[in-house]
């Protein structure tokens, strides 16, 4: 069997989320990352697919650091037999000690509601893809390492992680095997972000795999002050409103840097004493790992940052509700994407409220709720309920924990030469063209390539990667917008549609067209079915 590398994308590709890539040198096999997908309901129906590898047989996983979407199925992966260690930075282990069991808990918590639910009373009961007790048992395998410190995860195979600069513990990885040098990104931060240094790695390489979430966009680069004072005015803004200021936070680092500003405004005299509720145990977990890793942070000033006296970190399910009766306040919750966790309740009884408003600060995904309501949705549907949008829709990008183009193409540059190929993953289609592009006009490698979920490539050293086999066909309708997507935007706006339909029996007319529509979709699916018998 050769020693030349091979890689398999059994995620992120073509997608931001669900990151996983199998790393395979001879008869040795590893991952990099092993994360959720994230997004529309059909795009997260691939967590609970097969893995397209054998778990018990891998030698070893690199974390590149513990958001779900990178490490997320882990507990799956320990649940289906692998005991191999887990290679990350000691904050991503601590992280993981969080974030890992929370994310069993909800999976187990999620399936409980829905199974219960009134409107699948008729469905069969569905199971947990991973439980709260496998995701200790992966978190029992991590094996903390040094940045920079070289180490061999498999036989033949040496790495060395390198600050990402995207959250703490953020790693990139560094790889030689088979006489291939390789570099896989991870996710990469911004120039000058809170808390890290700028991103580091290496020069000249065989192959890199890059993320390319925001591969079509380059922001407005500001520095804390500024970014700072874009809050400050988000914030007064809200409270002259009156109602409350919702913002949905991922609870690992963006709601680490909001408290960090929030604390300073407050402490500078520049924002009144404001209640701020942290509601997200998770959220308040992660907290203190920053906590017990403040020496390692830049930019922390001077005065009480997380245990800040107007900082009300929200347990038990009782005292967030008890949230429904306040105005005036700040409420971070997760999810950032609004797809799980108490921020549904919240944007439930605050979205229809005109003096309200929701503040996003990180990426909205295709599909997800937040995203929904970002575009600009007149009604969303939150766990079954219809909620009309009159709260005030609002955005910051400059809080973002990803490149933008411009850090992107800089980071790669600085990677240069890289005489293989370039792979760009992590990104929609249109961020991943785009940047796809721009590399190919700077000649950045041999070959600039958007891989497809399932696809396997070899990776020669001093030469581009060849495509060994072709991945999945039936992406473009797991991606993006799905039917369940359209189906909720259509029945949260029916019946308004329906009242202003001029007359009772026009209307009736229009729900049997509607009802007509869908026989002739039945009766077509039972002739094929009977054609196909004969």
């Amino acid at each position: 069997m050769s020693d030349t590398p091979e890689i398999t994308l059994h995620g992120a590709a073509r997608t931001v989320t669900g990151s996983c890539m199998e790393l395979r040198v001879g008869k040795s096999r590893m991952l990099i990352d092993c994360g959720l997908f994230q997004g529309s309901r059909t795009l997260e129906a691939l967590n609970a697919e097969t893995f397209g590898f054998d778990a018990a047989r891998l030698d070893a996983v690199i974390v590149t650091h513990a958001h779900i979407d990178h490490s997320g199925l882990l507990p799956r992966l320990a649940r289906e037999g692998y005991t191999g260690p887990l290679w990350c930075t000691a904050p991503t282990r601590d992280l993981l000690g969080c974030m890992l069991p929370d994310a069993g808990r909800i999976q187990e918590s999620e399936t409980e509601r829905r199974n219960r639910r009134a409107d699948r009373a008729d469905e069969p009961q569905a199971e947990p893809i991973y439980t709260e007790e496998d995701a200790k048992q992966a978190c029992a395998l991590a094996r903390p390492v040094a940045l920079e410190q070289w180490f061999e995860p498999m036989p033949g195979v040496r790495a060395r992680l390198w600050n990402a600069g995207h959250i703490l513990g953020s790693a990139s990885v560094e790889i030689e095997a088979g006489g291939t040098r390789l570099l896989f990104s991870g996710d990469i931060g911004p120039e000058h972000k809170a808390f890290h240094p700028d991103p580091e790695a290496p020069q000249n390489f065989d192959h890199v795999i890059c993320e390319s979430t925001y591969g079509n966009r380059s922001r407005e680069h500001v520095m804390i002050d500024e970014r700072r004072r874009l809050l400050l005015a988000e914030i007064k803004a809200a409270m002259t409103r009156g109602g409350n200021l919702v913002i949905p936070v991922f609870a690992l680092e963006r709601t680490q840097e909001l408290l960090l500003d929030v604390a300073m405004l407050i402490n500078t005299g520049q924002l009144p004493h404001t209640q701020v509720f942290i509601d997200s145990p998770l959220a308040s977990k992660t907290t203190g790992v920053f906590a017990r890793h403040a020496a390692e942070l830049e930019d922390m000033g001077s005065g009480e940052i997380f245990r800040h006296a107007a900082f009300h970190y929200v347990g038990s399910a009782s005292q967030s509700m008890r949230l429904n009766s306040v105005s005036g306040a700040i409420i971070m919750a997760a999810s950032g994407m609004c797809e799980s966790g108490r921020v549904r309740h919240h944007l439930r009884h605050n979205l229809g409220r005109r003096d309200s408003t929701v503040l996003f600060v990180g990426f909205q995904a295709v599909g997800t709720l937040g995203r929904t309501i970002m575009d600009g949705a007149a009604r969303v549907r939150i766990s079954g309920h219809d909620v009309a949008v009159r709260a005030q829709i609002r955005r910051l990008d400059s809080y973002s924990a990803h490149a933008d183009q411009t850090d992107i193409l800089r980071w790669i540059n600085d990677r240069r030469p890289i005489v293989g190929s370039i792979f760009l993953t992590h990104g929609e289609a249109d961020a991943m063209e785009s940047l796809r592009r721009l590399l190919q006009q700077e000649d950045a490698a041999a070959s600039i390539i958007t891989p497809e979920l399932g696809e396997r490539y070899a990776l020669p050293p001093r030469a581009k990667a060849r495509r060994l086999s072709c991945g999945r066909m039936d992406m473009e309708s797991v991606v993006g917008r799905d039917w369940q997507n359209a189906y909720a935007d259509f029945a949260v706006n029916l019946k308004r549609e329906l009242s202003e339909i001029e007359s009772a029996a026009a209307r009736r007319e229009a729900v049997e067209r509607m009802r007509a529509v869908l026989q002739s979709y039945k009766a077509n699916r039972m002739s094929r079915k009977t054609r196909h018998k004969l």
